[in-house]
Parts: C-alpha cells; sequence; structure tokens
C-alpha cells in the first residue's frame, strides 16, 4: 500500500510541513511518487518514519538520527535493543521526576516549603510529608489545619531547625521522665505533656486541651505517627496520651 502526505502525516500526528523538510534534507525521502508527481510513501517509509519520531522523542537531533538510521552496519535487532536500552533509562528518569513532583505536591499541600537537601538535612529520614495524610485526613478543613499551613508556609529552614530542636529536647526530657518511672498522671508527666501543647500553640494553631488529647489518640492510632514518637522511647506514645488526658483534667480543675 502507499500513502499520501496528508494521510502519513495524520497517522504519524506530525505536520506535512515537517515530512516535506524530512524529504528535503534526505531523511525521509517518498519511495513513490503519484503520476501527478506527488509524495506517496509505502510501508517501509513508515517504519523508517516511526524510527524517526522515536529518536526526535528523546531529543536526537536530526543530523544524529539521519546517522543512526543509515549506517550500514546496523541491523533492524540493534535498532530496537538501542531502543530499549533508551527507553528503559527515559523510563527511570520521568519515574524519578514523577516522584520528586509527588514530594513537591505534599510539601505544597503541607506549607513545607524546603528543597530535598533542606528537608533531609533538618529532618533526616522523619520526613514530615510521611504525617501529611492522616493529618490532612482527619483535620483537613478545619479552621486549625488551614492556620498551620498558612503558618508552616512562613518558615524556612533555620525556623524549622529551631522547631526540630524543641522536639528533641522535649522528646530525651520525656524519655528521662519515663526512664524515672514516674506515670502517666505524674506532674513531672502531665508538665511535658503541657509544653507539648504549648509547642503545637507556637508554631501552628491554638491547640486547647480537647484538641490536643485528639492528637494524642492519633499518635497511638496512626502507623506514622506512633512510629515516631515510639522512637523517642518505647511506649511514649501510649504513656504520652494519658499524660495529655490528665493534664487536661487538671486544667479544667
Amino acid at each position: 500500500m502507499d500513502y499520501s502526505v496528508g494521510r502519513v502525516a495524520g497517522l504519524a500526528g506530525v505536520t506535512v510541513r515537517t515530512l516535506h523538510h524530512y524529504d528535503a534534507i534526505g531523511l525521509l525521502s517518498p519511495g513513490g511518487r503519484s503520476t501527478a508527481g506527488h509524495r506517496r510513501y509505502d510501508d517501509a517509509d513508515l517504519d523508517r518514519l516511526q524510527q524517526i519520531l522515536f529518536y526526535r522523542e528523546l531529543g536526537f537531533p536530526l543530523e544524529e538520527v539521519a546517522v543512526l538510521l543509515d549506517d550500514p552496519h546496523a541491523d533492524p535487532q540493534e535498532h530496537l535493543r538501542r531502543q530499549h536500552t533508551l527507553l528503559t533509562a527515559r523510563i527511570g528518569e520521568l519515574q524519578r521526576m514523577a516522584a520528586a513532583v509527588e514530594h513537591a505536591m505534599e510539601a505544597k499541600r503541607m506549607g513545607i516549603n524546603l528543597t530535598p537537601e533542606e528537608k533531609f538535612e533538618v529532618f533526616g529520614d522523619k520526613d514530615p510529608e510521611r504525617y501529611a495524610e492522616e493529618s490532612t485526613r482527619r483535620w483537613g478543613g478545619t479552621h486549625s489545619h488551614e492556620l498551620a499551613q498558612a503558618r508552616a508556609a512562613t518558615y524556612d529552614k533555620e525556623d524549622w531547625q529551631r522547631m526540630k530542636d524543641e522536639v528533641d529536647a522535649w522528646g530525651a526530657a520525656y524519655g528521662a521522665v519515663m526512664d524515672e518511672g514516674h506515670g502517666p498522671a505524674s506532674e513531672e508527666a502531665m508538665d511535658l505533656a503541657e509544653a507539648h501543647r504549648r509547642h503545637i500553640t507556637t508554631w501552628f494553631f491554638e491547640c486547647h486541651p480537647k484538641t490536643h488529647e485528639g492528637l494524642a489518640e492519633m499518635y497511638v492510632a496512626d502507623e506514622n505517627f506512633h512510629a515516631f514518637y515510639e522512637s523517642i522511647r518505647p511506649g511514649l506514645p501510649e504513656h504520652l496520651l494519658g499524660a495529655v488526658r490528665a493534664n487536661a483534667a487538671r486544667r479544667a480543675d
């Protein structure tokens, strides 16, 4: 079968002008002409056009495409192997790009405006994006959640570092309280629960005692939050929940 230049352009998703240009530079000359002198492309021409468009999609300049396709030592299998290698590399690149975009989208949703390098420098392997989904599921759309995002969007690397240093110091103090055998209802544990509540109020939103209880329940129920507090000291999530409840009751008295 043979095809007109307009038909080939439609099949390949290119313009007639592009096909004329390929013909003019000798990259793709049609295999025949009609009696009126119009270009007619056969199946072999379409195969070559497919190869051209493939290499162009991968960013090869036309001059290099011509060299690749006109290599007398290349065979169809070699072209396929080369294409498979290039496609595999491209797929890997696109997957990395997609992952980077997803992380950027999640960071924007949380209001964390840090580069991946800055986030790793501040948080290490405890990436705050891991906790976004559960927080949004539970609190998304509330005034507190929106306020927390708005505040977070204003913080730079130094702010996040100060915040993390506070959390680390708090975690060390709470671990010491547990190691000394103080229970959740002890003054020591309740004071640290209150410090935790004030930390949230200072950095994110006005955290009322009842809201604090809801957060502490999430720290126990959600896998990621539980793992974070558990990494500070085994048993801390459950201990903190008890201390938060005791502190809320103390403040209500």
